[in-house]
C-alpha cells in the first residue's frame, strides 16, 4: 500500500476503480480495511482515492494533538502524492467535516462536493459528542451507539428490520480493537472532531454541492444539514429515510449520490 509523508506522519492510501477522480473521506474510526464495502458503494463509477487518517489503520500515529485543519492538510498531501490537482469529494460524517475544511481551505481543488450525515459546527450545529462514549465499557458504548445510529432503533424495531439489525451488528465490532495505539488514534480523532467549526467560512465553497442526511439521525440531525446547505450558494439539500447510515438504509440515496458525483460539467 502506498504512503504519503505529510505533516510528520505516513498516511496509507489506495486507488481503485475507473472514471472521474473522487476523494472519499471516511467517518470516525473507519479505516481502509473496514471501509471496503462503503468505498465500493459510494465510489461506483469513479476512480476512488481514500486513505487512513493519522493514527488509524496503516497510517502512523500523530506526534501530538491535532485539529481539523491538520486533517484537511493531510487530505491535500494525499492528493499531491496521487498527482491529483483537482477532484470530486465525498465526505461521510467525520469525513464530511474534513471535506468542508478542505473545500474552504483549497476551493479550487474541489470540483464537486457531497457532504453526508455531517455538521458544520458553530452556529450551524455540532454533531453528537462521541468522545463522551469513550470511557464507557464496551457493552454500554454499543448500547448508546445503537440509539445514536437511528432514533427508531429499539429492540422491537430491530426485531422487525433484519437489515437494520445487521447494520448494528456490523458497527458493534468496528471499535472493538483495544490496542493502545488504536485507542489513542481514535481518541485523538474524536478530540479534533469536537473542535470542528467551519460555519463562518462555508461561503467560500463555490462548487456544486450536495448535502444529504437521514431524517432519524441523532448524531448529525437534518437541521445541521439544512444549515450547511443554507450557507453554500446553489447547494442541494436532500433528506432520506434513515439515520446516520441513511445511504445504506434508503434505497434512493446511493443512486442519487452516485449520479451527483459522476455528473459531467459544473
Amino acid at each position: 500500500m502506498p504512503t504519503a509523508h505529510v505533516n510528520g506522519v505516513d498516511l496509507a492510501y489506495e486507488l481503485r476503480g475507473g472514471g472521474p477522480r473522487l476523494l472519499a473521506l471516511l467517518g470516525s474510526g473507519m479505516t481502509l480495511a473496514g471501509a471496503q464495502p462503503l468505498l465500493s458503494l459510494v465510489g461506483k463509477g469513479c476512480t476512488v482515492l481514500a486513505f487512513d487518517y493519522r493514527g488509524l489503520g496503516a497510517s502512523t500515529p500523530s506526534p501530538g494533538p491535532y485539529d481539523m485543519s491538520t486533517c484537511a492538510t493531510d487530505a491535500l498531501g494525499v492528493l499531491d502524492a496521487a498527482g491529483w490537482v483537482t477532484t470530486r469529494v465525498v465526505g461521510v460524517s467525520f469525513g464530511g467535516m474534513v471535506a468542508q475544511e478542505l473545500a474552504v481551505t483549497a476551493p479550487r481543488r474541489v470540483e464537486r462536493l457531497a457532504l453526508l450525515c455531517t455538521s458544520s459546527g458553530g452556529a450551524g450545529g455540532s454533531s453528537y459528542p462521541l468522545h463522551e462514549l469513550e470511557d464507557l465499557d464496551p457493552d454500554a458504548r454499543a448500547a448508546a451507539r445503537r440509539g445514536l445510529l437511528d432514533d427508531r432503533f429499539d429492540d422491537a424495531w430491530l426485531a422487525g428490520h433484519p437489515g437494520d439489525r445487521a447494520l448494528v451488528e456490523l458497527l458493534d465490532g468496528r471499535d472493538a480493537d483495544d490496542d493502545p495505539v488504536a485507542v489513542a488514534g481514535r481518541r485523538a480523532q474524536l478530540a479534533a472532531r469536537w473542535g470542528h467549526d467551519v460555519w463562518d467560512r462555508l461561503g467560500a465553497i463555490a462548487c456544486p454541492t450536495l448535502v444529504a442526511g437521514g431524517r432519524y439521525d441523532p448524531i448529525a440531525p437534518m437541521a445541521n444539514s439544512a444549515a450547511i446547505a443554507s450557507r453554500i450558494a446553489g447547494a442541494e439539500l436532500r433528506a432520506y429515510d434513515g439515520g446516520h447510515a441513511f445511504f445504506v438504509q434508503d434505497r434512493a440515496a446511493l443512486p442519487d449520490i452516485i449520479s451527483f458525483l459522476t455528473a459531467e460539467g459544473p
